[in-house]
């Protein structure tokens, strides 16, 4: 007969004892509770970790109807400017003992819908980002994702935070910009024609061009990928613009890659804007103009709401706005003479 194991497992006896604290205590930071002092709860979890106690999550979850996860549901993890967003949130979240499950739709929208649910039946709650579904849609959905942050939509839902950036706002001080710097001809490469964001954009572009007459802007179909943006070289040259606000970053760098293989000058014969500032933009050949959204920021501003909509905080900021900054680099200059 095999003998018997006499090994013990390492309890929360064990953990309190080490921490200084009582059983009590340790159960809530275990859980979750964001009541426990900081200092605290974080001197539980390196006793925690010292003696290699990890709590049953299964048990646990079921006992508490609660899974220390929240979900993310973005358009696409290729894209730096979601990468930036979910570092803000996790890294925010694992501070007070939250993991985070991502989900990606891959630009698909009946994906969308389908992906937040299932988050939602495994999570404690849901953080959307920019999701392209309509106001009417989300509307719907948004009692069954409950507890629920969005992020870059600003449909008004009961109880609901949303955290975007001023993107009208922000494609309007870029066309400044440029006609700051004499353009009169430009070429907007729009987004997913479903994208919210980009709705913001094309309507503060319309404003833009009410307030200048003497401005001419085309819009041109672009996407959200460094290979549209390449793919548009030939309608962009084609449409005379000296100047080109493209629907994010990867866009512009795509269009800036297409110009330079065709021999194009940027920005002695053309200028190029991008949008977001992703960690890229200032190492391209010319670095890129564009307009800077502190994104990571926005990340942790969401997890902040989502904890405080967890603790049903009455106070939580229903809706919060960024200002994108503009950042002016080599891809801009004078219009071209002649």
């Amino acid at each position: 007969m095999a003998k018997r194991s006499t090994t013990r497992r390492t309890g929360i006896a064990d953990v309190a004892k080490h921490a200084g604290v009582s059983h009590a205590t340790v159960s809530r930071v275990m859980n979750g509770n964001f009541t426990v002092d900081p200092v605290i709860a974080q001197r539980v979890r390196e006793s925690a970790a010292e003696l290699k106690y990890y709590p049953n999550s299964v048990g646990r979850s079921l006992a508490l109807g609660k899974t220390d996860t929240i979900g993310v549901v973005v358009p696409d993890l290729g894209n730096p400017t979601f990468q930036a967003m979910l570092r803000g949130v996790s890294r925010a979240a694992a501070k007070d003992g939250y993991r985070v499950l991502i989900a990606d739709s891959s630009e698909v929208l009946s994906e969308e819908a389908i992906l937040a649910a299932e988050a939602r039946r495994r999570c404690d709650g849901v953080v959307l980002c920019a999701p392209r579904m309509s106001d009417a849609e989300l509307q719907d959905l948004a009692s069954a994702l409950h507890p629920l942050v969005l992020i870059n939509r600003t449909v008004p839902i009961e109880n609901t935070p949303s955290l975007s950036a001023n993107y009208g706002q922000g494609i309007q001080e870029l066309a400044t910009y440029l006609v700051g710097l004499g353009h009169k001809r430009l070429a907007f490469l729009s987004g997913p024609p479903q994208s919210a964001s980009n709705r913001l954009r094309v309507d503060g572009l319309a404003q833009f061009v009410a307030e200048h007459p003497d401005v001419e802007l085309q819009t041109l179909s672009g996407g959200v990928s460094f290979a549209e943006g390449h793919e548009s070289v030939e309608r962009i040259l084609a449409s005379g613009a000296t100047a080109v606000l493209a629907f994010n970053d990867l866009v512009a760098m795509g269009l800036l890659s297409g110009l330079h293989e065709r021999g194009v000058d940027v920005p002695g014969e053309i200028s190029v804007t991008g949008f977001d500032d992703i960690p890229f933009a200032r190492y391209t050949t010319p670095p890129l103009t564009t307009a800077a959204v502190p994104i990571t920021e926005l990340g942790e501003a969401a997890w902040e709401r989502m904890k405080a909509v967890l603790q049903e905080d009455e106070a939580v900021a229903l809706a919060t706005t960024f200002s994108p900054r503009v950042v002016a680099r080599g891809s801009t200059g004078p219009v071209p003479l002649g």
